[in-house]
């Protein structure tokens, strides 16, 4: 029996996959459908980009048959691709191509004109219609515009997840509260303008257990960031390489960033959020051709601002003492950055199966 479709999704970093393996588990579970994903870990050569598949997909246990080279999609064909990145990585040929993004931050990065050429757009939520509307890139009633939200973040709020199981794999009691710092991955971030005295500072005052997560992939590879955080590791810090925020999200009390998509997500959760001043970030933000930064909708309201190290320590003990200060706050956030929260994976396969797979089960001549 031939399947009704093949499927493929392509990316470069383990939060790419991250944000489709969600629909990836809901579709290889289903028997009509085959599915695939190719891409890898991007490494720039002379001639351009090479792409490592089975080190990208080797922490997700996947069957190796269905992670595909780059090479090997060049002389296949498949009915839909899914991508959450912007530059695409095509195969042979695709009949249409569908665009989760990995992100939605205050930089507005999905939100530019190299990002234009996908069939559907599955959107995280109304800020970010908004924002591709006020772009001039998709029309208000825009049919390729799909009221979808951000699978990735599902479980954060589907019961899916256990957090004494989760903080025994850390290494954690539970008995300190657990803060979670978790930079974005562009150049002038946090952890390179401040990180390690803001790391040194939290691990010296003795309250608290840290979680730090490195960026999966950082826009300045100068710095091997594990390697030189490793100094900081004992028993109430851990430098992760989980390539999932989410269940450290999860178990986390409080989270640190500055620009990452991770405090909106983490807005879910209504939980207290700190963040690190980068300026020189912002800046250059600011300044990027097509800049859609965004600093006054929402932008940083929902924590409180450090911006210096030495302000941490008792900005991190306020905002845990003061749990729902900026609540209010952040669930407006949640609510205007995230459709179907905690079903947005629910929601993609009730229009997939309407649009697509349904339709080509009525196509096959198995139907007849």
């Amino acid at each position: 029996m031939k399947p009704a479709s093949r499927i493929l999704f392509t990316g470069y970093a383990p939060v790419h996959f991250i944000c489709f393996r969600p629909l990836y588990e809901r579709l290889m579970a289903r028997g009509d459908v085959e599915v695939f994903v190719s891409g890898g870990t991007r490494t720039t050569t002379g001639t351009g980009y090479r792409y490592d598949a089975a080190e990208m997909y080797r922490p997700f246990n996947l069957p190796p048959e269905r992670v595909l080279s780059t090479d090997a999609i060049g002389e296949l064909d498949f009915d839909v691709m899914f991508t959450s990145h912007t530059r695409l990585i095509r195969p042979r040929s695709v009949a249409m191509t569908i665009q989760i993004f990995h992100g939605i931050s205050y930089r507005n990065k999905a939100i530019r004109p190299e990002n234009m050429s996908h069939d559907y757009y599955f959107l995280v939520g109304p800020y970010m219609h908004r924002r591709f509307v006020a772009a001039g890139f998709l029309d208000k009633n825009d049919r390729r515009a799909v009221q979808i939200g951000f699978m990735k973040t599902d479980r954060l709020l589907n019961g899916q997840l256990d957090r004494k199981k989760i903080l025994a794999g850390l290494g954690f009691t539970g008995e300190r509260p657990l803060l979670l710092y978790a930079p974005t991955g562009a150049q002038q971030n946090s952890l390179e303008i401040m990180g390690e005295e803001v790391i040194e500072r939290l691990t010296g005052a003795g309250h608290f257990d840290l979680l730090v997560k490195p960026h999966d992939h950082p826009k300045n590879l100068d710095v091997d960031w594990f390697a030189r955080l490793a100094r900081f590791e004992g028993p109430h810090c851990r430098i992760t390489r989980e390539p999932d925020i989410i269940p450290l999200m999860f178990v986390a009390d409080l989270l640190l960033s500055d620009a990452s998509s991770a405090a909106n997500e983490f807005s879910l959760l209504d939980r207290p959020i700190v963040f690190l001043d980068t300026p020189e970030l912002i800046a250059q933000a600011k300044e990027s051709a097509n800049s859609m930064l965004d600093l006054n909708t929402w932008g940083r309201k929902a924590g409180s601002l450090v911006k210096r190290p030495e302000q941490v320590v008792d900005v991190v003990r306020y905002s845990l003492e003061n749990k729902r200060s900026r609540s209010e706050i952040r669930q407006a956030m949640a609510n205007d950055f995230f459709y179907n929260r905690g079903t947005a994976t629910h929601a993609a396969m009730g229009w997939l199966e309407d649009n697509i797979l349904a339709a080509r089960r009525a196509c096959s001549p198995l139907a007849a």
